[in-house]
């Protein structure tokens, strides 16, 4: 069954942009409350932090620029309607920098970026909203505020985090301390959730100390997150745990210990690809994010071909194909305009092969229990780059539909490939391209940027699994697996190494706007598909569905997770 809501390098935050100097240099380490002085001037006229510290040099947090485009961080106006050519040039005046090379990136250790980045835990769900209207030094009235119903994965990662920022310049690494690092009490909580904000501030002087190349302090504080956290304890602890891998890898790579490879093979996807079609039915049972997404986006491509007898589909990722059995059971159940053909297109790398050969197969064998009109192409190739417009044989009377399940966040960091299936795209002129990413910054060319997006997305994502499978053990465990490979693609990897790249709405709707793409938007039917799907599980009312402009966020517990977002072509 599919489980593309598992297909995630992670998730969700502000990008920090460039400065000037480097007023840290020459320093040892520094901590996030020297900075908290310059954080009342840093939000935006909507609360938002935008720049956290004035004098970070950025050089040394260069990704290859190849990618850049795709930064949140980028300038230009939207409004700008800029042709597909024009991005190839842009791409190419990259490239010409030397940065798109199979040659390894250098990056400068000079710099020492600060976790007082943390500032952006104030944009993160709505039992934390007070947050945005004071200054995080306050945080007493955070810890207050709090009832004494147990805190979620995500809300306790925040607490750490805020007290990280004001009291890390009492932080004393230099030992093993097994106690509460500031001595300082944290009424208000359980026992648990005292012994998870601790641990989980170990991991964040651990990331910071590995932003700042203080490796030998960074692996002390790891010993005791390691020592203190496992893949089978609590929800916190399991994403320490994974988390504090990473790291390890990290400071692995960068002091030598671990030779760097040159392959840019794609874990998380081979892990999903492997997973036993069982597990994936029973998450897909109970997991509520993908059915949202998926019914959504099918009622919405139905809409658009209400009046077509010939229905092509170009699905970009098809997986086990459960999107495609939606599809043809909507179409069935047209009663003003029988379908005379469904066709679908499957693209897929050559190692899919056999997982696509045989979705096609079962969709054949539904569409023949439905006694429906169907046809079915694989089309496999070496690299994205290849595709043609040809592959797809489309016919003059056949209304093409794209559905792109989390595909386009593995092409971010291809860009020639991903240049080359966006013109084929266009030039096909689909009625609608269904596009389903995760809702998250995982782009930034600053690591400990990275790290923190990470840190809360997949904090969110862990509890959502502790609450829908907590009893699933093999479930969650596989699950947890999958999402441990997103966690190492960003915080263990960097530049040419990390395959997947996610970035928010706002991005792709630039990106997109090259294209002479604009959004159409859902019917008030599609949103309600959306919000009935989340009624049909247990622990539904967590899943929560909000609009941005015309595409829709799906989120867990407040925190944003997922976008879909429907578009067509001038």
């Amino acid at each position: 069954m599919e489980i593309d809501q598992f297909s995630f390098t992670a998730l969700n935050l502000k990008g920090i942009q460039e400065d000037d100097g480097d007023v840290f240099q020459g320093k040892e380490s520094f901590t996030g409350v020297e900075l908290l002085g310059e954080m009342d001037s840093l939000r935006t006229e909507n609360g938002k932090g935008v720049k956290l510290f004035k004098d970070q040099n950025q050089k040394q947090l260069q990704e290859p620029r190849v990618d850049s485009w795709m930064l949140e961080e980028i300038n230009f106006d939207p409004g700008i309607q800029m042709q597909p050519k024009q991005l190839f040039c842009e791409t190419t005046g990259l490239m010409k920098h030397g940065v798109a090379s199979s040659e390894s990136v250098e990056y400068n250790k000079q710099v020492h970026p600060s976790l007082a980045s943390l500032e952006l835990l104030r944009n993160y769900g709505s039992r934390f909203k007070r947050v945005r209207e004071q200054n995080i030094s306050t945080l007493s009235n955070i810890e207050t505020s709090f009832d004494h119903q147990k805190m979620s994965t995500e809300e306790i990662i925040r607490v750490a985090g805020a007290r990280y920022i004001q009291y890390s310049a009492h932080w004393n690494d230099s030992f093993c301390i097994p106690i509460h690092p500031y001595g300082l009490d944290l009424s208000g909580f359980s026992e648990e959730e005292n012994r998870d904000i601790e641990l989980a501030q170990f991991l964040l002087a651990a990331a910071e100390r590995v932003g700042c190349q203080q490796f030998e302090r960074a692996n002390r504080l790891l010993l005791h997150c390691q020592w203190n956290s496992s893949a089978s304890a609590s929800p916190v602890q399991r994403v320490i745990f994974h988390f504090a891998r990473a790291l390890r890898e990290r400071i692995d790579k960068e002091t030598g210990r671990m030779t760097v490879k040159g392959s840019q093979k794609n874990e998380e996807r081979e892990l999903i690809q492997k997973m036993n079609p069982n597990i994936a039915l029973r998450c897909h049972k109970k997991i509520p994010f993908n059915q949202v997404m998926q019914f959504t986006g099918i009622q919405a491509i139905v809409e658009h071909v209400a009046s077509e007898t010939k229905i092509h589909l170009i699905d970009l990722e098809i997986r086990s194909g459960v999107q495609c059995s939606a599809l043809m059971q909507a179409l069935k159940e047209r009663q003003d305009c029988i379908v005379q053909l469904l066709k679908i297109t499957a693209i897929g790398l050559n190692s899919c092969k056999t997982m696509m050969e045989e979705s096609g197969k079962r969709l054949a064998s539904f569409a023949e229990s439905l006694n429906l009109p169907f046809s079915y192409k694989a089309v496999f190739v070496k690299d994205f780059a290849e595709i043609r417009e040809d592959h797809f044989e489309i016919g003059e009377d056949e209304a093409v539909a794209v559905y792109s399940p989390y595909f386009l966040r593995c092409m971010v960091s291809r860009p020639n490939s991903m240049e080359n299936l966006m013109r084929v795209i266009r030039n096909i002129k689909p009625v609608v391209m269904i596009v389903l990413e995760v809702e998250a910054n995982h782009n930034s060319p600053s690591f400990v940027n990275r790290f923190i997006e990470a840190l809360f997305f997949y904090s969110a994502f862990i509890d959502c699994l502790e609450t829908c499978i907590k009893h699933e053990i093999e479930c969650r465990m596989t699950v947890e697996a999958i999402l441990s490979e997103g966690i190492r693609d960003i915080v263990a990897k960097e530049g040419r190494e990390r395959t997947v790249r996610n970035v928010k709405i706002d991005v792709w709707r630039r990106f997109f706007a090259r294209y002479r793409m604009v959004e159409t938007g859902f019917s008030e039917s599609s949103v309600y598909q959306a919000h009935l799907v989340t009624k049909e599980f247990a622990f539904g009312e967590f899943c929560t569905i909000d609009k941005n402009e015309k595409c829709l966020i799906v989120g867990w517990k407040g925190t944003p997770m997922h976008s879909i977002s429907a578009w067509r072509f001038l």
